[in-house]
């Protein structure tokens, strides 16, 4: 969340007095703010009175080319960046975003969001939300396919399908926020953190832009509706869109976390029978060094062929297994295969481990099956692509 620049983070620190005094007088504010959105009617001078709230607790909402929101749309797509962009386009417009996740209740309605009473599948959300927009009284649907918010920097998380089987015309809202000092959005971070930090800081200014709606072609599916819609605001936005979901990012996280808990306790503050079989030759070496043996001996067991001193050298300078697996399939790390006598003195994998590592390999130097990419790709659709086939290939290895 902080930043890395060195002027950047001595601005923070000496900034940081005047933002602690900013957040307690937000507080306040804020109260008052939640206290006037409630007890106004929705109308277009009750979002004008709430937006120029705002602005006094520093969020500031710019809007492009608003001639072209279309009045008979009844869905808006858009891209998910914070806890708070249903809020902010509804200081705009007047529209309802559903609560797909947490549990209903005072907090869920305090947040803004509509409550259908669905706590069923997918395909019951989607009729509830049908029978939502066939009363056109009723203001329309924001919807994030997303599902997951990213810091809007890099790329589009693949949408998915469902916000666009309700009607067959949406909108798309292109919506980019910026704020000093500190990072936008920070993955894994609590609605209640991120709202503390939009106080603390000097601002924050969430710019939306409109664009022309979008008609479902004839006879278009909803995975080929929304992943059209998804190209269009990703150029819009000047980011990549990719086919990376928000079970993903879920995934994703849980590694980090996994990795950043890993425990690395001294030999003798575990049992005997979990105490690893570690080299006579590893007696009096630093734990460092301790720690390095034991990830490239797990390296080893998934790439048999590569050796040891080359695991060792890129396990110093990346410190994760993943990491250095990825750096010896993709060719990053040049080296030569050694024989499997070279190997003896190494445990013998499992069964399943070997038949991994041989997959592996066979994804890579199969001629049968499509050869994945030789060098790391610059740009993130080409490394995508380059990971799709090296599935693909695992897969054709292990059907054979």
């Amino acid at each position: 969340r902080f930043p890395t620049d060195g002027f950047l983070l001595l601005a923070l620190l000496l900034y940081a007095p005047v933002g602690l005094c900013l957040l307690i007088l937000r507080l306040f504010i804020g109260v008052h703010v939640f206290l006037v959105s409630c007890a106004l009617p929705d109308s277009v001078l009750r979002r004008f009175i709430v937006r120029v709230m705002c602005s006094v607790l520093g969020l500031f909402v710019r809007q492009s080319d608003p001639r072209l929101r279309d009045v008979n749309v009844r869905v808006y797509i858009a891209n998910h960046i914070t806890q708070f962009d249903h809020n902010v386009i509804n200081l705009l417009t007047s529209c309802n975003t559903p609560a797909l996740n947490g549990a209903p209740g005072f907090i869920c309605w305090s947040r803004g969001f509509m409550e259908l009473g669905v706590t069923g599948s997918r395909a019951e959300l989607v009729d509830s939300l049908k029978v939502y927009s066939s009363h056109r009284g009723n203001p329309p649907l924001l919807l994030f396919p997303e599902e997951a918010a990213t810091n809007g920097r890099a790329g589009l998380l693949r949408f998915s399908s469902w916000p666009f089987s309700i009607l067959d015309v949406v909108q798309p809202v292109a919506l980019q926020v910026q704020r000093p000092l500190i990072t936008v959005s920070v993955a894994d971070s609590s609605w209640i953190t991120e709202l503390l930090w939009t106080f603390f800081v000097p601002f924050t200014v969430y710019q939306v832009r409109w664009m022309p709606s979008v008609p479902r072609r004839a006879e278009e599916l909803s995975e080929d509706f929304a992943l059209r819609v998804q190209e269009l605001l990703a150029m819009e936005l000047g980011v990549v869109s990719t086919r990376l979901t928000a079970a993903d990012k879920s995934e994703h996280m849980k590694r980090l976390r996994h990795t950043s808990l890993l425990p690395f306790a001294p030999a003798s503050s575990q049992p005997l029978a979990a105490r690893p079989r570690m080299p006579s030759s590893l007696t009096g070496v630093a734990p460092e060094d301790v720690r390095i043996t034991a990830m490239a001996q797990r390296v080893k067991e998934v790439l048999p062929h590569v050796p040891l001193e080359v695991i060792r050298v890129d396990l110093a300078q990346t410190n994760c297994v993943d990491t250095t697996i990825a750096n010896l399939l993709e060719g990053r790390v040049p080296f030569s295969p050694e024989s499997k006598e070279a190997g003896t003195d190494l445990p013998a994998p499992s069964t399943s481990q070997a038949a991994a590592a041989s997959g592996i390999q066979g994804s890579v130097a199969v001629p049968s099956s499509k050869p994945a990419t030789k060098q790391f790709a610059k740009s993130p659709v080409e490394r995508h692509l380059s990971l799709q086939e090296r599935k693909r290939a695992l897969y054709d290895y292990a059907r054979r």
